[in-house]
C-alpha cells in the first residue's frame, strides 16, 4: 500500500518546507508505514507516553490554583500544538511535524513550574527543560529506549525556547507558539486570580495586539502569516515583535517573578531540595528503575531525572513520605 500523503505534500507545501519524505535521523531504522508519515508517528508516540500523560499534574504558573480552570503544562501544551498547526497550515508547512514538536517540547518539564527548575539548576549547576525534554524522548521514556523519534522532531522539542535556533521552519513556528500560549493564557489565569486586569496591560500592548486575549492571539498568529508566507524564515513584524517584547517584560515583572502567584515557590524550592539532598546521600531511596540507572550514569544525573519526572502531586507525597512523621499525616 503506497502513502499517498507524500505526494499531497509535494504538490500542496511550500518549497520551504520540512518534507516527511526526507525525514531521518532514527537511532533504530523502522519500516515505513503505509497510512502515516514518519512525523504522524513520532506525534503518536509522544502522546502514547507516560511523560505525555503526566504533563496533566504539572503546575504551569499557579502553583495551588482553587478551581478547575487554570492550566497545566498538558493543557499549555496543547494550546502552544493548537496554535502551531495553525501557522503551519497557514504557511504551507509541515503541519505534523510542528504537531509532534509542539507535543513534544515540554516534556521533561519539572514538578512546580519554572520554580521547580531553577532548584534543580541551582543544585546541579545547569538545568533547562528543553534539554531535559531532549533527554526523555531519547533515553528515558520506554524503559531506558527513548522514543526513536526523527532528527527534525528532536531538534524542534530541544530549541522550541525563545534562545535557540531550530533547524527548520516548523521549529521556529513552535518557538513563536510557545510564547504566544504561554504569554495570554497566563494573562487569562492571572486575570482570573484577580492578580491583574487587561486595562493594567501597556497601552502600547493593547494598541498593537488587542484588548482581549482572542484579539492577541489573532493578532500574533496572522501578523506571522501575513509575514512569513513565502518566505524562509518564519518571524513577527518588528512592530508586533516589539509588542510583544513589551508584553512579556510586563509579566516577568508583575507576575512570573513577583506578585501573589509565586508566594508558594519558597516552599516548592525547599521540597525539591530536600528531596534531592536526601536521595544523594541515599541514593538506595531510589526506585529499582532509576538503581538500574546508575550503573551507567552519575548518581546525581539520575536523581535530577527521578526529580524532573515527578508530577506536582507525587513530589509532595514524596516529600511527605520522607520528611513528614506518619502520625502527622
Amino acid at each position: 500500500m503506497k502513502n499517498t500523503i507524500y505526494e499531497i505534500e509535494k504538490q500542496f507545501f511550500s518549497k520551504y518546507a520540512s518534507f516527511s519524505k526526507d525525514a531521518g535521523g532514527r537511532v533504530y531504522p523502522l519500516e515505513p508505514c503505509p497510512m502515516r508519515t514518519e512525523y504522524q508517528r513520532d506525534r503518536d508516540r509522544i502522546i502514547h507516553s507516560k511523560s505525555f500523560r503526566r504533563l496533566k499534574h504539572k503546575t504551569q504558573v499557579f502553583l495551588s490554583p482553587e478551581g478547575d480552570h487554570y492550566r497545566t503544562r498538558l493543557t499549555h501544551t496543547l494550546e502552544v500544538a493548537q496554535i502551531a498547526r495553525t501557522i503551519a497550515r497557514c504557511l504551507k508547512l509541515n503541519e505534523d511535524l510542528t504537531e509532534a514538536m509542539a507535543l513534544g517540547h515540554d516534556l521533561g518539564h519539572t514538578p512546580f513550574g519554572h520554580a521547580g527548575e531553577r532548584t534543580l539548576d541551582r543544585l546541579t549547576g545547569h538545568f533547562e527543560h528543553n534539554e531535559q525534554s531532549l533527554r526523555v524522548v531519547e533515553v528515558l521514556e520506554n524503559d531506558g529506549k527513548g522514543l526513536n523519534l526523527t532528527e527534525l522532531v528532536r531538534d524542534g522539542i530541544v530549541n522550541h525556547k525563545s534562545k535557540c535556533n531550530p533547524k527548520c521552519l516548523e521549529g521556529k513556528i513552535v518557538n513563536l507558539s510557545d510564547r504566544i500560549a504561554y504569554l495570554n493564557h497566563d494573562i487569562d489565569d492571572a486575570e482570573r486570580a484577580g492578580l491583574i486586569k487587561e486595562d493594567d496591560l501597556p497601552k502600547k500592548v493593547r494598541k498593537v495586539l488587542g484588548k482581549s486575549k482572542s484579539d492577541r492571539i489573532n493578532k500574533m498568529v496572522s501578523n506571522i502569516v501575513e509575514t512569513s508566507l513565502d518566505k524562509p524564515f518564519v518571524s513577527y513584524s518588528e512592530e508586533v515583535k516589539e509588542a510583544e517584547c513589551a508584553l512579556r517584560e510586563y509579566l516577568f515583572q508583575n507576575l512570573y517573578t513577583g506578585g501573589l502567584a509565586k508566594v508558594e515557590e519558597v516552599k516548592a524550592n525547599t521540597m525539591i531540595e530536600l528531596i534531592f539532598e536526601s536521595h544523594v546521600k541515599n541514593p538506595e531511596l531510589l526506585p529499582s528503575s532509576y538503581l538500574k540507572m546508575l550503573e551507567k550514569e552519575d548518581k546525581e544525573r539520575v536523581i535530577t531525572d527521578y526529580i524532573a519526572g515527578m508530577t506536582d502531586g507525587f513530589a509532595i507525597s514524596r516529600f511527605n513520605e520522607l520528611f513528614v512523621p506518619k502520625i502527622w499525616k
